[in-house]
């Protein structure tokens, strides 16, 4: 089972961005550890632009849960070290580890798989994840 061994501290720096005051590590059962490390930017679960009812419905239904899995899951989006379909099964465990139930879990992962495509940076990685274990 994947677990945060790590506290997320953040600071707020704008309307809905935070930025990390130390690393947040995460060790996924399947990818071994992740680390977002310190000064990383992130905006957590949140949906600028609900311009249909859905997205309205599913972002009230996750609003305010699973911060830790979020920061997570922007990091790997931002350096696509692993792929968009892998970084949102790690979004899935993450939010289970945080202890989002499992139904509000499916629900951002089903939200990230309707409407994060846009989200992914399909760019060469970047420091601060190991396949290996290794930090």
């Amino acid at each position: 089972m994947s677990q945060f061994t790590t506290t997320l501290k953040t600071e707020q720096i704008g309307k809905w961005t935070h930025v990390l005051l130390d690393e947040l590590v995460l060790a996924d059962e399947d990818q071994q550890v992740i680390t977002v490390p310190t000064g990383f930017t992130t905006d957590f679960a949140s949906i600028k632009v609900l311009h249909n009812a859905f997205l309205f419905v599913l972002f009230a239904l996750v609003s305010g849960y699973g911060n830790y899995a979020a920061t997570v899951h922007d990091f790997l989006y931002t350096t696509a070290q692993i792929s968009r379909k892998e970084a949102d099964a790690v979004l899935y465990r993450a939010l289970r580890a945080e202890g989002v139930a499992r139904w509000r879990a499916w629900l951002f992962w089903a939200g990230v798989r309707l409407g994060g495509a846009k989200h992914y940076n399909p760019t060469p990685a970047s420091p601060g994840f190991s396949s290996s274990g290794d930090r």
